[in-house]
């Protein structure tokens, strides 16, 4: 039994949800998202002010897309009423990010920079002219935290010195390092 799946999804004021077929949109004051979801598995219906999903046999397939059904409506719905943000955080001497224009360009102790195009959708600003913070917002949950991964996959975090790039909520479990004999 999927507790995930069982939720009932309430549609906050100003938030439009409509079920085509197997298709689910979502218009919001942050913006508009689609998702196609498998109509031989899993049912959506929207009843008055809430989205109820449910499946439609006892499969496993099924059983596994219920929730992942809802989650996903759930993030659309939050995602065009409240939006999402992810926050990064650089550590070392010389790192830095600069937003120009729509690119990220990221100077992590290579030989060059590294530049990133910023996807359509989502809107990159660095706090109070601050060169090591970065806040990446959007209205499309996967969007964001994709971008926010591939910014972080430009240089990790490592665990002697914690220098690199990191989530700024994440904790970076510190090593030891060599003792002298």
């Amino acid at each position: 039994m999927s507790r995930i799946g069982n939720r009932t999804l309430t549609i906050p004021a100003g938030v439009e949800v409509n079920v085509e077929g197997n298709k689910v949109t979502t218009k919001g004051p942050k913006g508009t998202l689609e998702f196609n979801f498998k109509n031989d598995s899993v049912d959506v219906k929207v009843e008055g002010a809430s989205v109820v999903v449910s499946r439609k046999n006892d499969l496993k397939t099924s059983k596994q897309l219920h929730g992942t059904t809802n989650s996903i409506i759930n993030n659309m719905i939050v995602g065009v009423s409240q939006g999402f943000k992810r926050e990064l955080e650089i550590n070392g001497v010389g790192y830095r990010f600069q937003v120009q224009g729509n690119k990220v360009v990221i100077t992590a102790g290579y030989s060059h920079n590294v530049e990133l195009v910023i996807p359509n959708g989502i809107k990159v600003e660095m706090p109070d002219k601050s060169t090591t913070e970065l806040i990446i917002s959007g209205y499309d949950k996967q969007a964001v935290s994709e971008f926010a991964a591939n910014i972080r996959k430009v240089r990790g975090p490592e665990p002697y010195k914690g220098k690199g790039i990191k989530y700024k909520e994440e904790h970076i479990r510190r090593k030891e390092g060599k003792k002298a004999a």
